[in-house]
């Protein structure tokens, strides 16, 4: 029987990016116990299935700040 992920694990994996709450690639792969590449493939090879508002790409900035935020 597979573990429950605790709630607060997931909770510290949400982020407030522009206004929205979001999880990072790399941490919802890692839920799933995942390589981050094939869950982004996945997710391209399934594109129909996504709301249009589902994903967005960090800008460079964005994602220094968010780096910088994480150390």
């Amino acid at each position: 029987m597979e573990q429950l992920i605790p709630y607060e694990i997931i909770e510290q994996r949400i982020f407030l990016i522009r206004g929205q709450k979001v999880m990072i690639d790399r941490h919802l792969a890692e839920l799933y116990a995942v390589p981050t590449k094939s869950l982004n493939l996945a997710v391209k090879r399934n594109i129909e299935k996504f709301p249009e508002e589902f994903m967005f790409r960090l800008t460079k900035e964005e994602a220094q700040d968010f780096l910088r935020s994480q150390f």
